[in-house]
Parts: C-alpha cells; sequence; structure tokens
C-alpha cells in the first residue's frame, strides 16, 4: 500500500470515531483557540496603541512635566528634594514644577530651530455644553490649544475653520466642537454648528468648526470633547494642570537633533543647573507607542503558557485514546499483518490518525481563535487581525503534539505479532 492508501484509510478510521474524534479535537481545539486568540487580542492592542499614541507622527515629540520618583521608606517619609539657602533648610515639593504658560510662551519663542510648535493644556472633563433646548452630560472634555494644535494631535476639520493666531492671543470666547458633541446639539446636522453660539457652563463660545470622528480609545472618546485657545483656558477654566509643548520636525532625520536642542533650551527656561535632573520629560510618539506595547509582552507569555498547557493534556489524552484504539482493532492489525501487511505501514496508519486528529484541532483552534480575537477588535474599532506567524505556530505545534502523542501507540501496534492478534477477543 502507498501513502495514499494509508492516508486514506486513516482518515476513514477517525471519521468512523466521531464522538471519540470529536472529544479530542475539542481539547487540541481550545488549547489552540486560547492562544490565537488572546495572541490576535493582542495584536488588535498594539494596533490601537499604535493610531492612538503616533497620531502626531514619527517626527514629532512632546515635552511635559515629569513629577519626581516618590519613595517610601524609613517610616513611610515622602522624599523631597532638600536645598540650603542661608544656612536653612528649605523643602521644595514636587507640585510645584509643573510646567507654567510663561515657560510654554517662553520656550515656543525662544526655539528656533524648523518645527512646528503648539501648547496646550487640558481644563477639565465635567463640562455641559447647551444650545438652546439641548444639552449634553456632564462629561465633555475640555482642551486649550494654539492654532497648530490640531495639526500636531492627529485632528481633522470636517466643517468650519481652525482657530487662528488672533484668535489665541485675544483668548476669545471662540472653540472647536467634538463631533458628538455637534451631533447632540445640531441635531438637524452637524454642518450647522460652524458660526452658532453654545454656551459652555452658562458661558457664550462661538462654534468656529466641527472636528472628524475619531471614535473612542482605550476609554477615551475623542468625539466628546471641547478645543479652544490655552489663554482662554486660563482665563475662564484655570485648572492648574501642567502645560503641555508638542513639537513636530520637518525632517525625519532631525528629531534627535531637535530633541537635543529643545531639551537644552527648556532646562534654561527651567532654570536648571547642569547638575540637576531635568523635571520634565520629551517624549516621541512613536516610543510611547512602542512602551506601551512592550507592556503587553506579560499577556503574550501568559497566552503561550496557557496553550500550552491545555495542548500537553490535550496530548496524554490523545495518546490514551490511541492506545485504546490499538486494544480495541488488534483483531484488524492482525487480520492487516496476516494478508501481508508490513509493521511499518501499520505504524504509520495509526501515526496518520494521530496527525489528522491534531490537525482538525489546529483547524478549528485557529478559526475559533482568530474570531474571539478579533470580537476584541471590533470593540477597540480596529481592523480585522490575523496573527499569521501564530497560525503557523499552532500548525507546527500541533503536527508535534500529534506525532508524539501517537508515536509510542503506533510502534505498540506495529509490533504486535499477527498470530497472537488474530486469537485476540
Amino acid at each position: 500500500m502507498n501513502f495514499r492508501d494509508v492516508f486514506s484509510l486513516a482518515f476513514r478510521t477517525v471519521r468512523s470515531n466521531k464522538l471519540r474524534t470529536g472529544l479530542t479535537v475539542s481539547i487540541i481545539a481550545f488549547g489552540i483557540m486560547a492562544l490565537i486568540g488572546i495572541i490576535t487580542a493582542i495584536q488588535a492592542m498594539n494596533q490601537k496603541f499604535t493610531e492612538s499614541f503616533s497620531s502626531m507622527g514619527a517626527n514629532a515629540f512632546t515635552i511635559r512635566f515629569k513629577e519626581r520618583t516618590i519613595r517610601f521608606g524609613g517610616g513611610n517619609r515622602r522624599e523631597m528634594k532638600l536645598s540650603t539657602r542661608g544656612g536653612r533648610r528649605q523643602r521644595i515639593s514636587n507640585l510645584d514644577k509643573n510646567i507654567t504658560k510663561d515657560e510654554a510662551e517662553m520656550f515656543v519663542n525662544r526655539f528656533d530651530f524648523p518645527a512646528l510648535k503648539s501648547i496646550s493644556i487640558f481644563a477639565n472633563r465635567n463640562n455641559i455644553v447647551s444650545y438652546e433646548n439641548f444639552k449634553t452630560s456632564p462629561n465633555v472634555m475640555m482642551f486649550g490649544g494654539d492654532e497648530n494644535y490640531l495639526a500636531l494631535n492627529g485632528f481633522t476639520l470636517q466643517y468650519g475653520r481652525n482657530m487662528n493666531r488672533l484668535d489665541v492671543q485675544t483668548g476669545r470666547n471662540v472653540c472647536v466642537l467634538g463631533y458628538d458633541v455637534a451631533k447632540k446639539l445640531f441635531r438637524q446636522g452637524v454642518a450647522g454648528a460652524v458660526n452658532a453660539v453654545v454656551r459652555i457652563n452658562n458661558i457664550p463660545y462661538r462654534v468656529l468648526g466641527v472636528l472628524e470622528s475619531k471614535g473612542s480609545s482605550f476609554g477615551f472618546n475623542r468625539d466628546n470633547m471641547i478645543i479652544t485657545s490655552y489663554t482662554n483656558i486660563d482665563r475662564n477654566f484655570p485648572s492648574g494642570f501642567s502645560y503641555v509643548i508638542a513639537v513636530m520636525a520637518n525632517d525625519l532625520l532631525k528629531v534627535n537633533v531637535a530633541m537635543g536642542e529643545a531639551e537644552s533650551s527648556f532646562r534654561a527656561i527651567r532654570k536648571l543647573n547642569i547638575t540637576e535632573e531635568s523635571n520634565f520629560v520629551l517624549d516621541r510618539s512613536d516610543s510611547v507607542a512602542e512602551k506601551a506595547m512592550n507592556s503587553l509582552r506579560f499577556l503574550t507569555i501568559s497566552a503561550t503558557v496557557i496553550g500550552l498547557i491545555t495542548l500537553i493534556g490535550a496530548a496524554i489524552g490523545l495518546m490514551n485514546i490511541m492506545l485504546v484504539s490499538v486494544s480495541e482493532r488488534t483483531r484488524e492489525v492482525g487480520l492487516v499483518k496476516a494478508i501481508g501487511g508490513k509493521s511499518n505501514m501499520v505504524s504509520r496508519q495509526f501515526l496518520l490518525e494521530a496527525i489528522i486528529i491534531s490537525m482538525l484541532g489546529a483547524l478549528f483552534g485557529i478559526i475559533l481563535g482568530i474570531i474571539v480575537g478579533n470580537s476584541f477588535s471590533l470593540v477597540l474599532n480596529t481592523g480585522f487581525v490575523v496573527p499569521w506567524n501564530w497560525v503557523i505556530y499552532g500548525i507546527i505545534i500541533c503536527t508535534i503534539v500529534g506525532l508524539l502523542a501517537g508515536l509510542y501507540p503506533a510502534m505498540k501496534a506495529g509490533r504486535l505479532n499477527p498470530i497472537e492478534a488474530l486469537r485476540y477477543e
């Protein structure tokens, strides 16, 4: 008998034992589903991280406040920096190191590197916006920016215009609405929001434009927000938060040079001497996404461990079933050998049966894993994800499982004595 005949015989045997095959395939499929499903979900999360944090592009970075590390020890006392002035020790609180409006404006004026610069600040997240008889829930976020804020944060206008330099300098009550806010207030169409006067916490604001929808990202709805000038925030909604400076270099190859010059310039503005550590941090948008994705590696390790443990259990179960099958088919093996069948042909048939069962488990597990993982991607509103490398790994792993689980039963079947096998009851 050639390989095709042996394979056909093995497949018919597997198909004839539906219950036994189904249970074993289910165990293997569950292990592969757990592995592929979690990996698919992680790749969807990575894709969402990249979209969320890399909206400014790889040639941009931000300067933001970095609170000093708080360590506990020696009586749980908060660690503070101490300085001596006039023989007296003066405590310097970490909370006094926020980036101020003056420091941010001074940096933008001094930093002459060829780049696009922007100043922004977060105001609050509990605003109520109203127009005529309509109003929003008290959960609208408000940000303050300048004329470059939209470009540096990946926002696009759908209707109207952006803030200009005069709007920022005067701090007048003008704003740009997020898509969800405009949709709630202007039921006849969001285009009608342009040039309308809305009230933000009973303060009138003229709407300059409406942003395109960007959806939600990890609990942060980027459409449920309002953007006005940072000078207006300072006047009407002083929050006490730190200002953020965004910089986008004209050339990707010059980003590192720009970051070096920006750090040097801002250290001077913050009045730091050469021995002091910078109390601010420069973050590239793509590096933030990379750090976020690296933090998910433990999930990949966990998924691999879960999948391997399940597959080990499936391999033991498959070996047990194949051993039972050898015992049940002892007379059949004896008959095959009696009519001229070789021992290696019998061994090959049992080995192929184990591999077929493993590959069926891999097939169903991969399909179910991709479905489960992409159901998570639907929640995150990302594209369809298929982890092709792990699909290949899953097929290889299941093939190895089938080989290892079927090897001993196949060898046992091949060593059966045909005379003893024919007499077996």
